[in-house]
């Protein structure tokens, strides 16, 4: 994603926060800094020399059916962090490498993880998967694995898995559907999701939960759903356009990836429904939304950190922006998550001073009870988040307070949404 060259221009972010308002910023500081130390004694711990220390990465680049950039981002995002912080000296005195760089290639996640594990010559693990299913394998290796944290239930639980956000409460109602819906004056809601992820269907409840849960404060009603959409839509989304135009829909809240949000827009606009704003879930993208024209005019896409449009203050963004230019990279979605998940990585090795091991930089990590990678995610206490928060108690494993961020396509470019 290449942004403007007025990438550093103040917009204001929306923080939806505990209602449906807009509310104050997340915490600005990560609040674990400490000095990066001299040269440590001889440490045996796997993937560790006198002058490094060693990590792989795991992911999709081949066969992803999405056709984004994965892999390659998110190891950017790690590589630009890596040359930070080795600018400084390292941490205790080492340099940060990645020496393992592992394509999954979509469905062998499990097989790649489990050669990491047998190999044993590197400390820790990122991984960016589309499938998960070697995660398991690597946390019971007691393998520090830092992710995209897109796989919430692959992260339930293990104490030794880390990620930009931590395992949100997948029953609870949550404020920014009703409160997009506020924004764009919708009253009739349509949401849409697909049947074959566990994760969309219970994204579509989530919508429509929320939606009923607020209607007597908002008049806001849910006039569509759908959960059971085919992947990729390969027969198009004809039928499920006429029935939104046929219920009135105002607005279209999905769960849906970003080629499949361009297939809908592309429906909506054939049948002259294309000024009904949706909200994506998946299209932080500028290059794909300033490719695609005026299609996506109008709609809101959630982000899940400090989005780049926003001033950014003193917070991590300035050393992103700055380390992703003298690594010859572009700024992008994955690439944050990558330099969030090394940030975490850097930390906790950090905190667990230099006779670290695996074991006790994960128990370091997890006494972190504020992290918020330098002000650019929501606090997060990993001494309690790992496990995921319920319906019935969203309090003990969830967020002591939720924030989200929106940006609205005007001009094919991403604006700020709400206020500070």
């Amino acid at each position: 994603m290449k942004l403007p060259s007025g990438r550093f221009r103040k917009l204001s972010v929306l923080l939806v926060a505990l209602g449906l308002a807009a509310a104050t910023a997340c915490s600005n500081s990560s609040g674990q800094t400490a000095d990066t130390g001299t040269p440590a004694p001889g440490n045996n711990a796997p993937g560790v020399t006198d002058t490094e220390i060693r990590f792989a990465v795991l992911g999709t680049r081949s066969n992803n059916p999405l056709g984004t950039c994965v892999q390659d981002c998110f190891k950017q995002g790690i590589e630009a962090y890596f040359a930070f912080r080795n600018s400084e000296g390292g941490v205790h005195g080492r340099k940060l490498v990645i020496t393992r760089d592992v394509d999954d290639q979509l469905g062998q996640n499990q097989q790649k993880a489990i050669e990491i594990i047998s190999a044993n010559d590197t400390f820790a693990t990122f991984s960016a998967p589309q499938i998960a299913s070697g995660w398991a394998d690597l946390a019971e290796a007691g393998i520090p694995l830092y992710v995209w944290p897109i796989h919430p239930t692959e992260m339930a639980g293990q104490k030794g898995i880390f990620g930009a956000f931590a395992p949100p409460c997948q029953e609870c109602p949550d404020r920014t559907y009703a409160y997009v819906a506020k924004l764009a004056g919708a009253k009739k809601v349509a949401a849409l999701g697909y049947g074959i992820s566990e994760n969309s269907k219970r994204c579509v409840t989530t919508i429509t939960t929320t939606i009923d849960r607020y209607k007597d404060a908002t008049g806001q009603e849910v006039v569509y759903q759908n959960d059971s959409l085919a992947f990729g839509l390969p027969n198009g989304v004809g039928p499920e356009v006429s029935a939104m135009k046929r219920a009135g829909a105002e607005i279209i809240l999905t769960c849906l990836d970003l080629n499949g949000m361009k297939t809908l827009a592309q429906e909506l606009e054939r049948q002259g429904m294309g000024d009904v704003p949706m909200l994506h879930p998946n299209t932080y993208n500028q290059k794909f939304v300033a490719e695609a024209g005026d299609l996506f005019e109008g709609d809101y896409i959630g982000v899940t950190f400090r989005p780049f449009e926003s001033d950014p203050g003193e917070t991590g963004l300035v050393d992103f922006f700055k380390w992703m230019e003298e690594t010859g990279a572009e700024p992008t979605e994955l690439a944050m998550f990558g330099w969030i998940a090394a940030d975490l990585a850097y930390q906790g090795i950090l905190a667990a001073g230099p006779s670290f091991t695996r074991e006790s930089v994960i128990e370091a990590t997890n006494k972190m009870t504020a992290y918020t990678a330098d002000g650019l995610v929501t606090p997060i206490d990993w001494s309690r988040q790992h496990d995921l928060p319920t319906l019935d108690d969203p309090v003990t494993h969830g967020y002591k307070q939720v924030c989200r961020a929106l940006v609205q396509v005007r001009g094919g470019k991403f604006e700020g949404v709400g206020g500070t």
